[in-house]
């Protein structure tokens, strides 16, 4: 009997394509991949990370300015409102946040990078009948008992 599946070539390169893709322009790599609902997550999540990266700065940079405004002797937006101590957690609280936002963001870019590669990876993997893995029951040599096992059949 003839095999009737059609197989497609491997390009091993497709991989590195998709991730120099999605490095180029995010969400390009699942665009390659033909993984169209991906890409809204992706910029959904970068979009995200950015937002909170840009307000954490605008209020770091707020609190920092009342704070340097307070520790030169003028009046302050916050002046009778919040210590100068407090002027100076807040200031690290946002720092903090900034920090972090940037961290997170980038680390999604990176995802981003490395789901493209792994999905064109796996839209190359062979799933057809000739790997297969099936619950099996042999008898043993010795007294002729049944057991079960695992058998993993990889035919050419």
């Amino acid at each position: 009997m003839a095999d009737t599946i059609k197989r497609k070539p491997i390009n091993p390169l497709a991989p590195t394509k998709a991730a120099f893709y999605s490095a180029i322009l995010p969400g390009l790599g699942q665009a390659y991949n033909k993984r169209y609902w991906k890409i809204p997550i992706v910029y959904g999540a970068l979009g995200t990370g950015i937002y909170f990266f840009a307000d954490n700065n605008k209020k770091y940079h707020r609190f920092r300015d009342a704070y340097k405004v307070r520790l030169a002797g003028g009046k302050d937006e916050f002046d009778g409102q919040y210590s100068t101590a407090t002027l100076l957690n807040a200031q690290k609280t946002f720092q903090r946040n900034r920090d972090l936002s940037f961290l997170i963001t980038v680390g999604i870019y990176v995802l981003n990078i490395v789901d493209a590669n792994v999905d064109a990876h796996l839209l190359q993997f062979n799933v057809n009948d000739n790997l297969s893995l099936r619950p099996d029951y042999y008898p043993t040599d010795i007294n002729y008992r049944h057991n079960v096992g695992l058998s993993l059949n990889y035919s050419f």
